[in-house]
């Protein structure tokens, strides 16, 4: 498998995987900011700017199932000490494709350059845009290999009436065309249902580096 990660996702967003032969490809980063490891199904895409040589023999060091190797938190470590980095979480990393159409629920988009979710979202995303709806925050912007990334919040007096699924779906709906991703922790089974509800697929796992 050759290409660019933005490519590879690409192909994932149209359901078009890494084929599932137990392997792991490196690949460059897209941008200083952004390193990590995604794992599809049964294949592992770790892009770095560190050397592939060094990447598999690390890979081969680590005592574990090797389908599971790239996610293992020995390697993980490894490759956090090597580059300098940090992370949070791995997460479940899912896509929608574009809806047509205009959001139902009513939004704002927020001008206020230092709104605090304004700064949180820049750290880690370009070209980041803000809306606020009457209970939560829907966030889009340009993360990992340039693709579009959404981001929600609902507070919690108004839970569990579907304002999460309205604005993970208003994220497809204000796309402008392109498939929209997100990426959720694992343990979030909140966020996890409301992009489910809302028509992401699942498509791997994510662990992302920062750079500090």
């Amino acid at each position: 498998m050759a290409g660019t990660l933005r490519d590879i996702l690409d192909e994932a967003a149209r359901g078009v995987f890494p084929p599932a032969d137990g392997g792991t490809t490196v690949v460059r980063q897209h941008a200083h900011r952004d390193a990590g490891v995604i794992a599809f199904t049964a294949h592992s895409v770790v892009f770095t700017d560190e050397e592939p040589r060094w990447v598999r023999e690390t890979l081969e060091g680590i005592d574990c199932d090797g389908l599971a190797a790239t996610m293992n938190p020995l390697f993980l470590s490894a490759l956090l000490a090597r580059t300098g980095r940090s992370t949070d979480t791995i997460d479940v990393l899912s896509v929608g494709d574009p809806l047509p159409g205009a959001p139902p629920l009513a939004l704002t988009e927020v001008a206020d350059p230092d709104h605090p979710r304004v700064l949180s979202s820049r750290k880690r995303r370009d070209d980041v845009r803000v809306w606020a709806a009457d209970g939560g925050v829907l966030v889009l912007g340009r993360g990992v290999a340039g693709r579009l990334e959404a981001a929600i919040e609902v507070d919690e007096g108004v839970r569990h009436r579907g304002l999460g699924r309205a604005l993970a779906t208003a994220a497809r709906q204000l796309s402008r065309g392109e498939p929209v991703w997100a990426q959720v922790a694992a343990g979030n089974a909140r966020s996890m249902r409301a992009f489910q509800a809302a028509g992401y697929r699942p498509v791997g796992a994510e662990a992302l580096l920062i750079a500090r």
